[in-house]
């Protein structure tokens, strides 16, 4: 099985609004389209092929999606069950010196790319060395959707999240477990499923294009494309198969999702220089698949996270 299916799958219809992806994102959870297999039970690969459809479909849609997931990942591997029929959210970052702060059973501070923050029902919030899971409509959740302000990935619902002591519902795993699970790197390499599939997708619409007229030089570009896209999709699916029982995952996932992020930029910058201005400029399908990809890889850190992988690679031949 490979990671992306031989069609493309129906795309969102336009208008796309937080409004209509959260609709859409609970008519998913209802119908059971959100219950993929769990990390760490020997089915990565079904599991990548969901989520890289999901991106192919709609990043923005998938943003929400993907988080949902891990969520529900998250608590399995915790021992615990999510609430029935909730849509769920992992917040977890601390952007320059913001997060969020967990004292004497409540949380405090304010968490930036919060996904989802008005459509979720509860989120897994990371305060210090703990996650907590909340109840997004208790007192005290102060939501700033307004706070985005990027036309890429405009539907996903983000911004900043202030809690004003707000309870927890309950702890998920012990103090420092969150980054130290297996399941945090795998998690990590289906981020870069995500990617793959809006990366597909962007190849879907130019491909579109290139159906009406087609020159050798726009076809030179397509066909790389092709084969960068496929090499990403081949290195992800031999890791699906052994990523899990692997000793030291992190340079497998590291080296993914480094993979992944070069190819997706190579459509970013190849693709209108194939299809030349008129798609950017008239077709909003389009012009919206690329900035919401150029801003979703964007959580891979660039050369930070190149140098890293350099030096996991140092580390691990001079063992």
């Amino acid at each position: 099985m490979t990671l992306l299916a031989d069609t493309p799958p129906k795309p969102l219809p336009l208008p796309r609004t937080s409004e209509t992806l959260g609709a859409e994102l609970r008519r998913m959870l209802v119908a059971g389209a959100l219950d993929l297999p769990l990390t760490g039970r020997g089915a990565l690969l079904r599991r990548w092929r969901e989520l890289a459809g999901f991106g192919r479909r709609d990043l923005a849609l998938a943003r929400l999606a993907e988080g949902h997931t891990d969520a529900v990942a998250i608590l399995a591997e915790a021992g615990q069950a999510p609430t029935s029929l909730s849509l769920y959210g992992v917040w977890a970052s601390k952007s320059t010196g913001t997060g969020a702060r967990f004292h004497n059973g409540r949380l405090s501070g304010t968490v930036r790319f919060c996904s989802g923050l008005t459509v979720l029902d509860r989120a897994l919030v990371a305060a210090g060395d703990q996650l907590a899971e909340v109840d997004l409509s208790a007192a005290g959740v102060e939501r700033h959707p307004d706070a985005w302000q990027a036309v890429g990935m405009d539907a996903s619902d983000s911004g900043d999240v202030v809690f004003d002591d707000v309870p927890v519902e309950r702890l998920v795993g012990p103090p420092g477990w969150y980054l130290a699970r297996r399941g945090f790197v795998l998690g990590g390499t289906g981020v870069a499923a995500v990617w793959l599939g809006g990366a597909a997708g962007v190849l879907d619409s130019v491909g579109e294009t290139l159906r009406v007229k087609a020159d050798g030089h726009q076809l030179a570009h397509f066909g790389a494309l092709h084969a960068a896209l496929r090499g990403s999709e081949a290195l992800l699916a031999s890791a699906a198969a052994t990523i899990e029982q692997a000793p030291g995952p992190g340079l497998l996932n590291d080296t993914c999702r480094a993979s992944v992020e070069r190819t997706a930029r190579d459509v970013v910058d190849l693709a209108p220089r194939i299809t030349g201005a008129g798609p950017l400029c008239r077709d909003r399908r389009f012009a919206q698949q690329l900035a919401d990809l150029q801003v979703f890889i964007r959580q891979h850190h660039g050369e930070r996270d190149l140098a890293a992988l350099g030096r996991a690679v140092l580390g691990e031949a001079g063992a």
